[in-house]
Order: C-alpha cells, then structure tokens, then sequence
C-alpha cells in the first residue's frame, strides 16, 4: 500500500539520516515525504530521492496531512510532540525510550510480534538497539524450550551514542595518539583505548538506566512479565555495531546444534559459527548490513540446561533505523491486504 504523506522525524540525526537511505533502498511507497527536526536544522535541504527536501521546523502544527511518522529524536522531544501527529491522525513509530513501557503503547520487533503493531493506535515503539539484536535471537530459543534465566554482557559502540559520540572516538583517538588533550561530549570518560562500564544514568539496585531497558522491554516484547534477566552494559572503542554476550537457561536443554538449526531458520538472523578457523561476527563486518549474527555457539558448562552465544548487530540499522523501517512496511503490507 502507498501512503499519502510519509514524515520522517529527526532527518539530520545518526538514525535518522539511516532512515532516509533505507525508505530509498526499499523504495517505500508513499505519495510524498517531508523531514522535519529542530528550529537549528531548519532550511536546509537533503537530497532524497533524487530530488532535494527541504527540512522543515518541528512544531505541533507540522503534522497535519501527515499519515505516517518515523521518529528519532531525544525522549523530551518525542514525548512533547509526538501526542500532536497522532491528534492529526498519524500512525507514528518512535525510536526514542519514552514511549516504550508505556502499557497502552506496542513495543515491536517485526520478527517476533508484528501482531501487536497491527492492533495499535498511535505509537508504535521500537526498542533500545542493545534489546533488538537480543529478543531476535533469543526468540527462536524461547519458541524451542522456555527461556528460565538471560545473562547478557554488552560491547556497545560509540556510533549508539549519537554523531557526536563517534566524533568523540575519532577525535579522541588522534589527540591520544598525537599526546594531545581533548574535551570528551558525549561520554564522561575517555573512550579512546579504553571501556566504560556505564551507559545511562544509574536506576534501581546499582543497575544503569541501558541494563533495565534490556530487562524490562525484553519481557514485554517476548510477553514474559517474570523472566530473569541480567544486563551489564559496556561501551567500547568501536565505531559502529554492537556486540553482546548471551548465556541464556531453558526449561530443556538446546544443544548447539539445535541451537545453530534454531537460528539459522529464524528471518532476520544468519549464524557464523566456525571458531576453529576464525568465523564468528565482528562489528567490523557487520556493519551496514540488516541482519542479526550469531556465533560461538556453545554449550554453558555451568549449567545442564545452558547455551552461550556472541551476537552482534549494527545498532544503527537493525538496532534502529530498520527496525522502525520494518514496522511501517508491515502497516502497509496490513493495509493492503485489509483494502
């Protein structure tokens, strides 16, 4: 199905740019599509299409005649003006952490539970990047023996940060390398040759705000209120691509070889699984592509019933921008099908 007016919130940011060359790669139908970010921002134009769009000034009146917004913008922001596309009648599919746990409000991995963004009204939420690369693989896990216990440990790049925080490594890097000082913006220690054990502000029982999106919007998007999860959260030296170590416990034992015909069938996911002769994902290789990868896959020698597995994904496309992407096509596919 086409849609009328397509808005895509948030243009000029990391995910937002990302948005932009996906609706082009997939040649998204829709009749028109205008950008919109801050007053900052305003005037510019961007090439889209093979025509040149200007950007518009977010405001509350900017979403009339809209009927779909894709949106990346900091929580403040979504949270003030995203209720006024839905007022205009939008369907609005948000990357920002505001919405996400909020009970009326879909969480969505197209893979895992599209049903939820097809009975939604309003905002739609995409999930943090770390929690999307994760619920893809252990859905097929969880699907095979119920999931009893996630023990999760995360390599996170600094492009998950914002443009600024990719400034931050490259710039940080040289001035390291060249012994000269530099002023860090979006991290709070240097991350040059080096790893900060925080991401996020510090919430309940010493956990940081990104470990308890993993536990929270994992339970909700798999629908296990209960499952026992526990995230440590690191960030990295690496520009693009997030990496995760995943040791998971199930009600039956999966055996490695279960587990790589598991995955390998699940959509979305590819297995590179050969450690003896080097396969395995790495950031570097993944990044720019859509895909969730696995590998290392192996038994939890602690545990009967346990399974450990690096997963990793580029945390700009799958970890956001595609997964936002996913959802509108699926809308549409809906539409279609229902017209």
């Amino acid at each position: 199905m086409m849609f009328g007016t397509v808005a895509v919130l948030g243009a000029t940011g990391a995910v937002g740019r990302i948005m932009l060359e996906l609706l082009q790669e997939r040649q998204f139908a829709a009749q028109r599509f205008r950008l919109l970010a801050s007053a900052r921002s305003a005037g510019k134009s961007v090439a889209f299409g093979g025509q040149e769009l200007v950007i518009e000034e977010l405001t509350h009146e900017a979403f009339a005649g809209v009927d779909l917004v894709l949106s990346s913008t900091p929580d403040p922001v979504a949270a003030e003006f995203l209720p006024s596309a839905v007022a205009a009648g939008a369907t609005v599919i948000d990357e920002s952490g505001y919405w996400r746990m909020k009970p009326e409000v879909a969480l969505v991995v197209p893979e895992i539970n599209p049903e939820a963004a097809l009975s939604a009204e309003g905002i739609i939420a995409s999930p943090n990047c770390s929690t999307t690369q994760m619920v893809m693989a252990l859905k097929p896990l969880h699907d095979a023996s119920r999931l009893t216990r996630v023990l999760v440990s995360t390599y996170q790049a600094t492009s998950g940060a914002g443009v600024q925080g990719t400034e931050d490594l490259i710039e940080g890097t040289r001035a390291q390398l060249a012994g000269e000082d530099y002023r860090y913006r979006a991290f709070s220690h240097p991350i040059a040759f080096n790893a900060i054990p925080q991401i996020g502000s510090v919430g309940e029982e010493g956990y940081t705000s990104e470990e308890l999106k993993m536990v929270y919007e994992t339970r909700k998007i798999l629908g296990v209120d209960d499952l026992p999860i526990a995230a440590t959260c690191v960030r990295i030296p690496v520009a693009n691509g997030h990496s995760e170590s995943i040791t998971v416990e199930t009600e039956r034992a999966i055996s490695p070889e279960q587990a790589r015909e598991l995955f390998a069938a699940f959509p979305g996911i590819t297995v590179l699984d050969d450690t003896p002769n080097g396969c395995y994902p790495l950031p570097s290789e993944c990044s720019g592509k859509d895909e969730v990868f696995v590998g290392r896959i192996r038994r939890d020698l602690s545990h009967p019933n346990g399974l450990s597995f690096w997963c990793v994904s580029d945390n700009l496309r799958k970890g956001a921008a595609t997964n936002a992407v996913q959802i509108a096509e699926l809308i549409g596919r809906d539409r279609e099908a229902t017209a």
